[in-house]
């Protein structure tokens, strides 16, 4: 099996000392900023960023491991597994070519190429494969096949014989490791992504209308165009397919699958290859491309996702000043708390700055008494719902001051989570949800590292499309973010 710890030295640029002696500090149950901070001696000073691609390396290549074992077991209980096999199973590196090198000693269910050998027809298979050779003697190849007609086994005709034979020659050919590998590889360079909206969808009609008539190549698509075809197929508005040259293909097979200039072999070969690529491996190929170009666009949103959160965790703090948060609100009022310069609640009220002009006048006057009240330096404004017409209001209040408080837009994605979490209801218990929702947004001013760890960063709202990547991935990759940043 593969020395894992000198592979990541290689393939990382590494010391060998320094992925031993990270991985038995990962064993042991340290943390990933821990050992970065604290354990530069014995890591030879390796940084975060190097150590979360050991890790995660590591993890790839020991579940790598773990499946080669099991593969090897089944194969060996098959009595199939030859030494060249093994060899390529041991020193495989990716996890994709070691399920093609385990496809044709798969379990599989009942298929035509089963249907055929239970006919007895495998033996009329080899003796056709036997012939393509080059410079392959002629022979009659209908004499051979009406050797294997017998009406108990469901053989009728010549024509049943050579097609029973057919269907084992093209499911040996499409469990080819190096065939799929290199069609794998030609559909993500040649083909292209092509979407149409389904004809239930006039013109018009839905937020898909970009991808009407769409194409770009499988191997230049956008993360988030791809992410939105996919999206668009799940809600059953798109028709999503990847187009390739279907003559290039074939031509590819009979290049690498015929070896003979023998007219009947030809004859024989050429449609049984079309077939076995039509029905063998056509739909699984795309499948796989497809998954490859997902986890792709996954990796990549996700990327974005945490640059999004980092810029948010680490956004400069305000400072430790006397602020008032304001959650705006148009028919139920915004919701107004003031924080002490340490972030501790002091007060609330609703005000209705948006309703009758008598009561714009006196929410103005309620928020003149509290800035003079507690001396307010800082005033934070939700950004949803009535935050831009609620920021207006603020600026004719504070237009009119001799001392001006720094009036700041907030972000305020999550802020409802974080007010009906276990958290919150410990920190204030007697107050309402949306009260906490104010708080929340005047404490990410103050100080926002502090504030946003306390939510699912899932719910901070760092992407488009966070609904539409791996999900255990999106987290894993986003809480490692938060605790970066807590330890930077």
């Amino acid at each position: 099996m593969l020395n894992i710890s000198q592979i990541l030295a290689q393939e990382l640029s590494l010391k060998p000392f320094q992925v031993e002696n990270a991985l038995q500090l990962f064993f042991e149950g340290a943390t990933i900023p821990f050992v970065a901070r604290y354990r530069k001696e014995i890591t030879g000073s390796l940084d975060e960023i190097q150590l979360r691609d050991l890790s995660e390396r590591y993890t790839y290549l020991t579940e790598l491991e773990d499946r080669k074992k099991s593969i090897l077991e089944a194969i060996a209980s098959q009595e199939k597994l030859t030494d060249e096999l093994r060899e390529q199973i041991e020193t495989c590196l990716q996890k994709t070519e070691l399920e093609d090198l385990y496809l044709p000693y798969k379990p599989k269910r009942r298929t035509r190429a089963t249907v055929a050998k239970e006919k007895g027809l495998e033996p009329l298979a080899q003796f056709i494969a036997n012939f393509n050779q080059p410079n392959s003697p002629s022979f009659d190849l209908n004499a051979e096949a009406k050797k294997y007609i017998s009406e108990e086994k469901g053989v009728k005709t010549i024509e049943d014989a050579l097609n029973g034979a057919s269907d084992i020659l093209a499911e040996i050919l499409s469990e080819k490791a190096n065939l799929r590998a290199y069609l794998r590889e030609y559909l993500i360079n040649r083909g292209v992504f092509v979407s149409l909206v389904k004809e239930d969808y006039p013109e018009g009609s839905t937020k898909f209308e970009m991808y009407r008539q769409y194409r770009e190549n499988v191997q230049d698509i956008k993360p988030h165009n791809l992410l939105a075809l996919l999206r668009g197929e799940t809600e059953g508005i798109l028709k999503v397919e990847i187009e390739f040259d279907q003559d290039f293909v074939q031509s590819h097979l009979e290049s690498q699958e015929i070896k003979t200039k023998n007219p009947i072999i030809r004859k024989f070969y050429q449609p049984m290859l079309k077939d076995a690529f039509n029905r063998l491996m056509k739909t699984s190929l795309i499948s796989e491309v497809r998954s490859d170009r997902k986890t792709y666009a996954d990796l990549e949103s996700i990327k974005t996702f945490e640059s999004n959160l980092r810029e948010l965790l680490l956004a400069s703090p305000a400072g430790m000043k006397p602020t008032l948060a304001i959650d705006p609100g148009f028919r139920t009022g915004c919701k107004v708390s003031v924080l002490s310069e340490t972030g501790k609640f002091c007060e609330y009220h609703t005000i209705f700055p948006h309703q009758a002009a008598g009561q714009r006048q006196e929410a103005a006057k309620k928020v003149k008494q509290l800035i003079d009240k507690y001396k307010i330096e800082l005033i934070a404004i939700g950004n949803g719902t009535a935050g831009r017409e609620t920021d207006e209001f603020i600026t004719e209040i504070i237009a009119k001051l001799e001392r001006k408080p720094i009036k700041v837009m907030v972000n305020e994605s999550g802020a409802s989570i974080y007010s009906a979490s276990d958290v919150a209801r410990q920190e204030f218990p007697d107050l309402d949800l949306t009260v906490r929702g104010a708080i929340s947004i005047g404490r990410r001013l103050q100080d926002p590292l502090a504030e946003l760890v306390k939510i699912d960063p899932k719910s901070i709202g760092v992407g488009q499309y966070q609904h539409d990547v791996d999900q255990k991935l999106l987290k894993k990759k986003l809480d490692d973010t938060v605790e970066s940043c807590v330890n930077y």
